[in-house]
């Protein structure tokens, strides 16, 4: 996870000395391999280097065109590099180093904005045109690379993180009350907010272009949902499907130093590391070797995971490294929340902490994981909408054969109602239908079921659900991928999780996580994501005969509750009284007394857990805003 930083003032106005430097320091964990900085007048450019392929060797950053007609700073990758090359050799370009960042640079200079189309990758990036003062600002189809802006008046600054820019002294430091109210409940829908009144954030798979005159968001990219795929049975769509995740964890391994994997035991990590096993005992990974982590939850039975890890282990004939995960106490998330001036991430996602330390420390620059697997591939029953509405009628009938086999005639009986005709029902009378429902048993889904949460949060929801984009699909599995992928907490997750890599000055990367294999999932019928019981049908399918059976055949996830308890035990007088009275218009305390008793009896699935802790990192939030207030002042 490189960085990337500018500050442009359009009307001529010099960048004060000393501030390029000054956001840059403050993402410096991002650039082990060296920080630079380009500066003409009223612009100033930074970029901090963390080299991740044989290719980055040869990249210093900012970087330049021959006349200096253009700058480029990215943070990011083409996975597409090879054919990019190609078609850009063919059209006469002419290429001064092997470096991906001088592909972008060549790439806009022949297509423009259009470059984007051509690009496979997770990248953040901004190209400055001197002659026409302008700045081109382009984010990744799925957004698995930051981008941060700041765009008032005549002024543009744009960072990585959110901390460099915040750092600046004429930036506006105002918490976003409606983005706040978002994060304290869970309810995501602003996809452009951050939680600072004027900073923002890029929407994935859009472009910015921003002159004096001028300011331009686009959407460049998004799925084709009427897309077809050239497969005419389920083996030819399960041969696809593995040929397509082998070449993206072929093309997402490059790297000059050893493959990190992180293996949790699942199907999905499990996969990632048996095709690069694979790919590299067929020498075609292009890495020098492979180690996998695996966390040792071993004193929590509900979280230990390490049987599965060690059983691909014995499969593949390789080691695994156990590693004992990161339990940390409250000041630890304080810290953190202070630091990157944010929510400062779910206790469960600090276990894997030690793990990216030791890959680190085995000289890995790169370690993929799992992420996207569940998002994708999990699967709904929604496949009776589609053979309804398709009338196949013979698929139709297999599957509820294969439903009445593995849950009964009166469960597979709703689901053909609430799943097949309910679905084929007009968008609006279902949404009718839906909120006429009150009763709720597990994690509260209507506003109304908040029940800790103040009246005038309760408002500021409501007027904020308007920003939830509307997609209308051709097919009903397609709404589940849709809505994630157009989801505000989505990208939030990726972009928290990516601190923590970046922290390690180590790159994750996701080989579900790319926009070819959302397409592939978007294309192909729902029975194959979801077969009676069997979630991620497709996927165990091809994957099988590489994971040992108790991986292939599992359908169960382990339970991080632990990571939760530790800092929540202690935390009962602050989340029942101190947080009541502190925030009243927040919450209620009669409510957030009944939201505790319900995580302590624990009978509730968990969902307690989750709200609680946002409150909590609410709570540090705001106090880091004050903070920073004081200081600025």
């Amino acid at each position: 996870m490189s960085g990337i930083a500018g500050i442009i003032h359009f009307d001529g106005q010099p960048i004060e000395p000393g501030q390029i430097e000054q956001m840059t320091a403050r993402m410096q964990q991002r650039g082990p391999d060296g920080i630079h900085h380009w500066q003409q007048g009223s612009v100033a450019l930074g970029h901090c280097m963390l080299q991740t392929t044989p290719e980055s060797l040869e990249e210093i950053l900012p970087l330049a065109n021959e006349d200096g007609s253009l700058v480029l700073v990215v943070d990011g990758r083409v996975d597409n590099w090879q054919e990019l090359r190609q078609t850009l050799l063919a059209k006469g370009a002419v290429l001064r180093t092997r470096a991906d960042a001088e592909l972008i640079l060549r790439a806009y200079e022949f297509w423009g904005a259009q470059c984007l189309e051509r690009i496979d990758g997770d990248f953040a990036l901004v190209i400055w045109n001197t002659r026409e003062r302008t700045a081109f600002c382009a984010r990744d189809r799925i957004g698995n690379k930051p981008f941060y802006y700041y765009l008032l008046g005549s002024t543009l600054v744009f960072a990585s993180d959110l901390a460099p820019i915040l750092a600046l002294p004429f930036v506006q430091r105002e918490i976003n009350e409606g983005m706040l109210t978002e994060m304290l409940v869970e309810r995501w829908y602003s996809r452009e907010e951050t939680l600072w009144q004027q900073v923002k954030r890029l929407p994935a798979a859009h472009f910015l272009s921003v002159s004096l005159v001028q300011q331009q968001l686009q959407r460049y990219w998004q799925p084709d949902l009427y897309a077809t795929l050239p497969y005419k049975n389920e083996q030819e769509y399960i041969d696809g499907y593995r040929a397509l995740l082998a070449d993206s964890v072929r093309r997402l391994s490059r790297s000059h130093r050893p493959l990190a994997i992180e293996v949790s035991g699942g199907l999905d990590s499990s996969s990632v590391f048996a095709l690069a096993e694979h790919l590299r005992q067929q020498g075609q990974l292009p890495a020098p070797s492979i180690q996998g982590y695996t966390m040792a939850c071993t004193f929590d039975v509900a979280a230990d995971e390490v049987a599965y890890a060690r059983a691909l282990g014995e499969r593949w004939n390789a080691n695994i490294r156990e590693v004992a995960p990161f339990l940390p106490a409250q000041g630890w998330f304080a810290a953190r929340a202070n630091a990157w001036h944010d929510f400062p991430g779910y206790p469960s996602s600090a276990m894997v902490e030690p793990l990216l330390a030791k890959a680190v420390a085995a000289g890995s620059r790169v370690s993929l994981n799992g992420i996207g697997g569940d998002e994708w591939g999990h699967g709904a029953r929604v496949y009776y909408a589609e053979e309804l509405a398709a009338g196949d009628w013979h698929g139709l009938g297999a599957s509820l054969s294969a439903d009445v086999a593995s849950f009964g005639l009166r469960t597979t009986l709703y689901w053909l109602c609430r799943f097949g005709f309910f679905m084929l029902l007009p968008e609006a009378l279902q949404q009718r239908m839906l909120g006429s429902v009150r009763k709720w048993r597990g994690r509260p889904q209507a506003l109304d079921q908040l029940f800790w949460l103040a009246p005038s949060r309760h408002e500021i929801l409501q007027a904020r659900q308007t920003l939830l984009p509307v997609v209308l699909v051709p097919k009903p599995g397609q709404h589940e991928l849709m809505d994630t992928l157009n989801s505000s907490f989505f990208v939030w997750a990726l972009e928290v999780g990516g601190r923590i890599y970046a922290n390690h000055a180590i790159e994750g990367r996701s080989p579900f996580n790319t926009a070819p294999f959302l397409q592939f999932m978007l294309s192909m019928p729902e029975k194959l994501r979801l077969r009676g019981a069997v979630h991620k049908y497709i996927h165990v399918q091809a994957l099988g005969g590489l994971l040992p059976t108790v991986i292939a055949q599992r359908q169960t996830k382990a339970d991080f509750s632990i990571a939760f308890r530790r800092p929540l035990d202690a935390m009962e007088q602050l989340c029942t009284e101190e947080i009541p009275q502190q925030y009243p218009d927040w919450v209620t305390a009669s409510g957030m007394a009944e939201l505790y008793r319900l995580y302590k009896e624990g009978k509730s699935g968990g969902w307690p857990q989750f709200f609680l802790w946002a409150i909590y990192a609410g709570h540090l939030f705001r106090k880091t805003g004050f903070a920073s207030r004081a200081e600025k002042d």
